[in-house]
């Protein structure tokens, strides 16, 4: 939970910290440029996921190939897109270069997280954690502190960020695996990629009005928006260590972890929107300084989005878990349903685009409560 809650709030430091260095405008692409590497490196998690549930069920087995691959795939995936990326989201040409390196560092490390939380080793999980979290944001952070820009600030983000992957490889070793009697399957792609689809599915989803704010709204405006969706990730994130403890037993069908994880990730949510309504203003202040301070009323509906989409997040894993065929179908129906009632029948405004994301965020959670009465896995 501390690691957790310190990379967390490492992640949260960079807009709130921008919001202070950068205008509007540079505020927008920076939250922007954010969305796009925890969206392009979703591959990485979907490894980690499917890793750690490997593992958990089997015991450790090589998945250097496909952690290589998985790096590559989404850092050349990012690289390829640059000419429409650049005109459509209003971006520096280098800049999905330079998120390109980043993304491939994040990817390499998530295998290493995979087999630390398969294992339940969570000590060394936690370090982990904060190491990642330390290369993928520090570098932003001290390029904001010394007054590097926009691009200056990301170019030396991806730099500090490769050292990740190596720091990481060393904490996950250890003796290598005894073999056992009956030798355990080896991790398929099938496995890779429904855990890359299932998390790159939960992250478009939450990360889907962010990006529509880019297209649909002024440059200002996009730049407060941004601000709000800080009070909404951290929603999300907040309740991730109660996903990650369950994973591995979720993987060999214990049924109450997912009770369990379910009440805590509701509780906690809960417990957020109550303290964003009452203080908004302040939540606003902290997340983005003076001047959205005023926008301190739509904190709570900013707050419930993050906590509807934590919920989405236990079940969604549960499902993967489980074996489920096709996880996270409701959750790209979701997505394209927004991108339809924001983009052709909400105004183009910064309240009809914060009601469109609620709505959705409501729509997700109830499908996933319906389709999520498949069976967790026998116990092992």
């Amino acid at each position: 939970m501390v690691a957790g809650t310190a990379g967390n709030a490492l992640a949260y430091l960079v807009p709130v910290l921008a919001a202070r260095r950068l205008d509007a405008a540079e505020l927008g692409v920076l939250a922007t440029a954010l969305g796009l590497v925890a969206i392009a490196s979703v591959p990485g998690l979907g490894l980690q996921l499917a890793v750690a549930v490997h593992h958990a069920r089997h015991g450790r087995t090589p998945a250097r190939r496909a952690t290589v691959l998985t790096a590559a795939l989404s850092g050349g995936v990012l690289v390829a897109a640059t000419p429409l990326l650049a005109p459509a989201l209003r971006l520096p040409a280098v800049v999905p270069a330079l998120l390109a390196v980043t993304t491939v560092a994040v990817v390499l490390s998530s295998r290493w997280l995979g087999e630390l939380q398969g294992g339940q080793r969570f000590l060394r999980l936690a370090l982990g954690m904060a190491l990642l979290a330390a290369g993928r944001y520090g570098g932003v952070i001290a390029g904001l502190l010394l007054g590097a820009g926009l691009t200056g600030s990301l170019l030396v983000g991806a730099l500090v960020a490769a050292l990740a992957p190596l720091l990481l490889a060393r904490l996950a070793a250890g003796p290598p695996p005894t073999r056992p009697a009956v030798p355990a399957p080896a991790l398929t792609a099938a496995q890779v990629v429904t855990g890359c689809g299932a998390t790159l599915a939960m992250l478009v989803v939450s990360y889907a009005d962010l990006l529509l704010a880019r297209q649909l709204l002024p440059p200002a405006e996009s730049g407060a928006y941004a601000v709000g969706t800080v009070l909404a990730k951290g929603a999300l994130w907040a309740p991730q260590v109660v996903t990650v403890l369950a994973l591995p037993r979720l993987a060999r069908g214990d049924r109450r972890s997912r009770t369990v994880a379910l009440a805590v990730t509701g509780a906690c949510g809960a417990l957020l929107v109550l303290a964003s309504a009452l203080g908004g203003g302040l939540a606003f202040r902290l997340a983005g300084g003076p001047d959205y301070v005023r926008l301190g009323a739509h904190a709570p509906a900013f707050a419930a989005i993050g906590a509807l989409y934590a919920v989405v997040f236990v079940l969604l894993n549960a499902q993967v878990a489980a074996g489920a065929r096709w996880p996270a179908a409701p959750l790209w129906v979701a997505t394209v349903a927004l991108v339809l009632v924001a983009g052709f029948v909400a105004p183009h405004t910064f309240t009809g685009l914060l009601w469109s994301a609620l709505g959705t965020a409501v729509a997700v959670l109830a499908a996933m409560a319906v389709t999520s009465r498949r069976r967790l896995p026998a116990p092992a």
